[in-house]
């Protein structure tokens, strides 16, 4: 089923089970994203099959004539060969950009003793607008006296943040013991297909003294869901603050978050990106802007970017246009546009607050895989409602082509704050995205199955 598809289904089910509690509509369809333009979405589904990942680089800090340290690669698994000229400079240019992403926090290290591991991801767009996902694992390796930290980066196509958290945990206890029992390991795991949603994969691993280890890796079974943790955003925003960075979303406006570690930015980012469901961030993503990019924040096009906290005086000096600049330190809003509270109609926008309330109040009893189920099925809802008519409003050619009939599509919708949000989201890059899929593949009717 096409997303098209799943939100015209979400709607029918919605109107079936008025007034009952049914199951989530996420949960009752599996979606898949149709292959249309690649890598103007931020978030990226796919099929099992494929190599769990393209690289595993290891980044170090070297000491330069100047005193700074600067990141480096030191080790890159596999060495690829035999690349036609084209394939070369990508990998060039991915190489390149790895180390910055790696150490987004500038030159300004020093060995040191003790240093507690973090995981964070980060996002790489390529030439052709592709996107690979880089999931990082700091840490300082074992030994005495002062050492400087390192990072171990896998890059991947494949967005599922717990699957390669628990991957980053394996190559971390290895790493204690000698790098050279990691890459026997990640050989294993390039020469396993990637599971399906729902499915284990299982790796033998020897470890010495250990003996041969068993470690599985299981995909959640909501494919939309493997790359996100909604409870990142809960923990540090209220529910009426996250709605109202959930509308300037919806308008494509510039998004600035901020936070000391690494690991909050990149959650905090990928669960807002979530949140658009099914539609998807169609322009400049960057989870852990490196501090080099920070003028980054004066572009006048949309954005969703995190920046760390200390950068805070830096940013709020660039000659910007108007932002949302997000606190998750502090749970608040720095910079808003103004107009926050009245982008999302009341009747939907209470309707949301009630959910995620609900949410807040169950707190320790819910999973994680719960709370992303139950915060996505709220946000799914209000598409339904707000444009889930749009299937009818599709005017099919002989072809079987269609031409999506806008003007119609918002005067269908009875309320006049729906209708006044409806005129400026149709304005949107992920809505047209999301229109341009949908015409190019007919709409089964109702009983089409």
């Amino acid at each position: 089923a096409s997303i098209g598809n799943f939100l015209r289904r979400s709607l029918r089910r919605a109107a079936r089970r008025e007034g009952k509690d049914g199951a989530s509509a996420a949960e009752n369809t599996p979606p898949q994203v149709p292959q249309g333009k690649q890598g103007e979405r931020s978030s990226v589904f796919y099929s099992a099959g494929q190599f769990f990942f393209e690289y595993l680089v290891v980044v170090s800090l070297k000491k330069m004539p100047d005193g700074r340290y600067e990141p480096k690669i030191t080790y890159q698994f596999p060495k690829r060969e035999n690349l036609l000229k084209g394939q070369k400079e990508e990998e060039e240019r991915l190489l390149q950009a790895i180390p910055l992403f790696c150490f987004p926090d500038g030159n300004n290290w020093a060995p040191i003793t003790e240093f507690t591991s973090e995981t964070f991801s980060f996002v790489l767009t390529n030439v052709d607008g592709s996107r690979k996902i880089g999931y990082c694992r700091r840490l300082l390796p074992s030994g005495r006296g002062v050492r400087l930290p390192e990072v171990f980066c896998i890059i991947s196509c494949l967005g599922c943040f717990g699957l390669f958290s628990k991957i980053l945990d394996e190559v971390e206890k290895r790493r204690q013991i000698s790098m050279a029992v990691i890459y026997p390991f990640m050989q294993g795991l390039r020469e396993s297909p990637f599971p399906a949603p729902g499915k284990t994969v299982t790796i033998k691993s020897f470890i010495p003294e250990s003996g041969t280890e068993l470690i599985e890796l299981t995909r959640p079974v909501d494919a939309h869901l493997e790359h996100v943790e909604f409870q990142a955003l809960l923990q540090r925003l209220s529910p009426h603050l996250i709605l109202h960075i959930f509308a300037s979303a919806l308008l494509e406006r510039r998004l600035i978050f901020l936070a000391e570690e690494l690991s909050v930015l990149s959650q905090c980012i990928h669960a807002v990106a979530a949140l658009l469901y099914p539609f998807t961030w169609a322009h400049t993503y960057i989870p852990v802007l490196p501090e080099c990019l920070l003028d980054t924040v004066c572009c006048p096009t949309p954005f969703m970017v995190g920046i760390q906290m200390r950068h805070l005086q830096r940013v709020l000096e660039q000659p910007m246009e108007e932002a949302l600049i997000v606190d998750l330190c502090e749970g608040k809003i720095i910079q808003a546009v103004g107009d926050e509270e009245e982008i999302l109609p009341g009747k939907l926008q209470n309707e949301m607050l009630i959910s995620l309330e609900r949410h807040n109040n169950n707190n320790n009893v819910h999973t994680s895989e719960q709370v992303n189920a139950l915060v996505s099925e709220a946000f799914v809802q209000f598409f339904v409602r707000l444009v889930g008519h749009y299937g009818s409003h599709i005017k099919w050619g002989r072809s079987g082509s269609g031409s999506f009939q806008e003007r119609n599509f918002c005067k269908a919708m009875a309320s006049k704050s729906c209708r006044r949000l409806l005129k400026k989201f149709v304005k949107t890059n992920m809505f047209s995205l999301f229109i341009e899929e949908a015409e190019k593949s007919r709409i089964p009717q109702e009983g089409d199955g």
